[in-house]
């Protein structure tokens, strides 16, 4: 680790990244055995859950609608960060802890002692964009599940004409492809940029090369991440908005015409689409689930501004990163407390793996 340290503090040449500022409190070998520890529990936490949710979705058959390939797609996107990324992050941390060398592509030592070589393979230029593409693939798929809602609730008649299911495994795939082009983007469009275990995080992070200590003059490159994904937060908000505005008018007329303050004929006309109410329920709970996203991404752009504009926060960026990848698991969760139909499927799966009693006399 020392050695480490002043390698990357002592190399003041071209093509070097920001210097670690990890210290004793927060890379001793307590904090990483508690690191570990709550890594370990998080990536059983999002495999499980997003294990029973893929169950879920793809043993009822009430589930084989668009609503559920984008929840299957998001769970897809979320169980890639616990089996690739956050084991990644165990398996360095416990090779810190045993080893006194740390790995090739650690922080100062993957662009320090391989300049100019063609080292090996390093495992960050792979685990970097899987964790960046699968956030981005979450906010996408959110946003397509907003815009689904929001058809079914203002357009409930043209909803099986509009939204339809190989319109939304297109749509599903462009997303993927979209947003994993989006992740490799700061490696396509610049040479300013590498892929290295950052010991603050304690994740695989994009790192500008730092040109005699300054940032290269593309390193705002890297604002591209927070600018999509507050982009569609923005849409998805909007989008929301609209939703909701329109569920409210329908109650309040619903609230009339049960007080009978509006007559028959003005009930009759007045809310001749009426939304049911697993769309208006569904809609509630993406709503939950944008804000969850709002709620857990925030802290990363804010880090992201700040390394862009040269700032290095250190305990700051492991809870950004790790509010983000809890995330992952927090989907789960939400389903099953606002989804009737997925605690329905659960309780029907459950139920089929139990041995059925046997009947006749005994």
């Amino acid at each position: 680790m020392e050695t480490a340290n002043q390698t990357a503090s002592e190399s003041q040449g071209a093509g070097q990244t920001l210097a670690p500022l990890c210290t004793v409190r927060c890379c001793g070998l307590l904090n990483r055995t508690l690191a570990v520890m709550f890594m370990v529990s998080l990536a059983f936490a999002i495999v499980v859950g997003n294990v029973v949710t893929l169950t879920v979705f793809m043993q009822t058959r009430h589930s084989r609608t668009p609503q559920g390939y984008l929840k299957v797609s998001l769970a897809i996107a979320d169980m890639m960060v616990g089996v690739l990324v956050v084991p990644f992050s165990v398996y360095t941390e416990i090779s810190l802890m045993v080893t006194s060398t740390p790995p090739l592509w650690y922080q100062g030592i993957s662009t320090a002692s391989l300049e100019g070589q063609s080292g090996p393979w390093q495992p960050c230029m792979l685990i970097g964009p899987v964790f960046a593409g699968c956030t981005f693939v979450s906010i996408s798929t959110i946003f397509l599940m907003t815009v689904e809602r929001s058809v079914a609730i203002l357009r409930p008649l043209h909803k099986d004409t509009l939204v339809t299911r190989h319109r939304t495994l297109f749509l599903i795939l462009l997303s993927w492809a979209g947003s994993f082009l989006l992740a490799m983007s700061p490696l396509m469009l610049s040479n300013s940029f590498t892929l290295e275990y950052n010991e603050c995080s304690r994740m695989c992070n994009y790192a500008p090369l730092l040109i005699r200590n300054q940032l290269p003059p593309d390193a705002n490159i890297l604002l591209l991440f927070p600018a999509f994904d507050f982009s569609l937060l923005g849409g998805t908000l909007a989008v929301n908005i609209l939703s909701f505005t329109s569920i409210r008018r329908y109650s309040r007329k619903r609230k009339l015409l049960s007080e009978g303050s509006l007559g028959t004929d003005a009930g009759a006309g007045g809310c001749p689409h009426r939304p049911s109410f697993s769309d208006i329920k569904a809609a509630k709970t993406i709503g939950i689930l944008t804000f969850a996203f709002t709620a857990s991404f925030s802290p990363i752009a804010v880090f992201v501004l700040g390394n862009v504009v040269g700032y290095t926060w250190c305990n700051f960026s492991f809870f950004a990163f790790w509010i983000l990848t809890s995330n992952s698991c927090c989907n789960v969760i939400i389903y099953s407390v606002r989804d009737h139909r997925f605690r329905k499927g659960l309780t029907l799966l459950f139920q089929r793996d139990r041995p059925q009693p046997h009947s006749g006399k005994s």
